[in-house]
């Protein structure tokens, strides 16, 4: 694509653009007396799906009206409501169904899964994870390391070299090769938080298992916003939270993936829940133990309805929209973003997310050039005065995060322009 710097192409690109109609499925944010706000965050929270509402007080109504009998009677019973979930799910992160758990917080989850997944022994008692992690995924995995007599040197950390702001995939995997027999997990993100580089998750997989090491991501920057064969490529375990890209609401109930291998091995050691228990005996009450075979296995309790009801709403429109076409519209989005940001700002912006788009997803991080380190921030405080909605991340950049079911071509030209009447003010 041969992108243009007048606004004219941007009205061309989204009059033609067969993903315009879903921005209408969501809740823009308007500000008083102005056009919608220009919402580049969705890598953050994303939007609110006009269908949320209906789906929660569907459910408060039923609550209202059934009361305990809502569990096995309406239109979505209760008992097996996440289970209307599953294979949506799968199909966002290329799973199985029986691979797949909505359940809940993406922290909690990697706990459950380093219960798991994580047994250290004195040879191999290693954790691979990047630097800067973020800041939860590094107090889980140190705290773990903790629990089984391992002090903060179990942590392996892979970060850029000096000077450089994105980790080398060639460093990457010469770690891997050379210290893989001492590592006992990998725990990468899909997509790093910070500067947005997308990680050859297939391939990392295939190096990790190589060397006998487990390997699980973290894809809180990842589902929703690339399509994946988790199942495909072999990848162990993986875990996700559903309020940035898959627009769920605050605090929204995360994912789980478990490979199917793992999944029917009944015996794994884990942490148990009446909910994990075999379904045809749960009600039998019995005192043992029997994990489903799935990734069910996992669940602890009974999950919040009222919770779920917006990933249902973000999940069905994520099946109707399909993965490919909401990539092939965010390659084009996110590339018109950087074609603009270079052509208009060079002087001003550093791009820090890889240049490859294969590399990368949605976001673009920007660093403001100049001496002086608090002209970062000026600088997003007064595109937040213009109706830009982006965020902060200490200690020097600006995310950027043009999303295709809901953003639109003439956002990023608006944005840019913004951004320059900003730097140059």
């Amino acid at each position: 694509m041969k992108f243009k710097p007048d606004f004219s192409f941007a009205v061309e690109m989204d009059q033609a653009d067969p993903l315009a109609h879903f921005r209408e499925r969501f809740n823009l944010i308007q500000r008083e007396n102005r056009n919608p706000e220009i919402y580049l965050c969705g890598n953050s929270l994303g939007l609110q799906p006009k269908t949320a509402d209906d789906f929660v007080r569907e459910e408060l109504e039923d609550w209202k009206l059934l009361g305990v009998k809502g569990h096995f009677s309406g239109d979505r019973p209760w008992m097996p409501y996440h289970e209307f979930l599953t294979e949506k799910t799968a199909g966002l992160v290329g799973g199985l169904p029986t691979e797949v758990i909505n359940m809940n917080s993406l922290t909690v989850n990697l706990h459950l899964m380093m219960v798991s997944f994580y047994r250290p022994t004195k040879a191999r008692h290693r954790i691979l994870l990047e630097k800067p992690a973020f800041p939860s995924d590094r107090y889980a995995v140190e705290s773990q390391a903790s629990y089984h007599g391992y002090d903060d040197t179990a942590l392996l950390e892979i970060g850029p070299r000096d000077g450089e702001q994105v980790i080398r995939e060639e460093d990457l995997y010469t770690l891997i090769e050379e210290q893989g027999e001492t590592i006992a997990l990998i725990l990468l993100p899909g997509v790093q938080y910070y500067s947005g580089q997308y990680f050859d998750l297939q391939k990392i997989t295939e190096l990790g298992q190589r060397k006998g090491c487990v390997v699980g991501f973290d894809l809180a920057h990842a589902a929703g916003n690339l399509p994946m064969k988790l199942h495909d490529w072999n990848v162990d375990f993986a875990c996700w939270c559903s309020y940035k890209y898959l627009n769920s609401g605050p605090g929204a109930v995360a994912g789980c993936f478990v490979h199917e291998r793992h999944a029917k091995n009944t015996s794994l050691q884990r942490f148990a829940g009446w909910w994990g228990h075999d379904k045809s005996t749960r009600f039998q009450m019995g005192p043992e133990f029997s994990p489903i075979p799935t990734a069910e296995g996992w669940q602890l309790s009974n999950p919040p309805i009222l919770a779920l009801a917006p990933v249902m709403a973000s999940l069905e429109i994520f099946a109707e929209a399909g993965m490919p076409a909401l990539r092939e519209k965010s390659l084009l989005l996110t590339g018109y973003l950087e074609y603009l940001l270079r052509t208009r700002v060079a002087e001003n912006i550093e791009i820090i997310t890889p240049t490859e788009p294969k590399n990368r997803g949605c976001q673009l991080s920007l660093c403001v050039r100049g001496s002086d380190p608090k002209l970062g921030q000026r600088i997003f405080k007064a595109l937040e005065a213009e109706g830009v909605t982006c965020d902060w991340r200490e200690p020097d950049v600006i995310r950027v995060a043009p999303v295709p079911l809901y953003n639109q071509y003439a956002d990023v030209y608006r944005f840019t322009e913004i951004l320059e009447r900003t730097c140059n003010t």
